[in-house]
């Protein structure tokens, strides 16, 4: 059995995407996990639709660029806003 290219690109780049979003962030907390899993997630979730739509402008073999990097980025999002949404830590209860 062999591994094909979508995971391991996939948690390539959700390993770039979530560092450029800690870089422009500046921190990412104690959700760094979460938003790492949901940029590997949407990643790889990219891929697959940007494959099966056929939508294959920017890829490397069959791992659409865009489509992973757009649902990467989605995911980053919606950890982020989920966390503002959420109770704060810092705050009594």
């Amino acid at each position: 059995m062999t591994i094909g290219p979508e995971l391991p690109l996939a948690i390539l780049f959700g390993v770039i995407h979530t560092s450029i979003y800690v870089l422009v962030r500046g921190d990412a907390g104690g959700r760094l996990p979460l938003v790492l899993l949901a940029a590997v997630l949407g990643a790889w979730a990219g891929a697959a639709i940007g494959a099966r739509v056929g939508f294959t402008l920017l890829a490397i073999g069959d791992f659409a660029l865009l489509p992973s990097s757009a649902l990467a980025w989605l995911g980053i999002g919606i950890v982020a806003i989920l966390a503002t949404l959420g109770p704060r830590s810092d705050e009594p209860a």
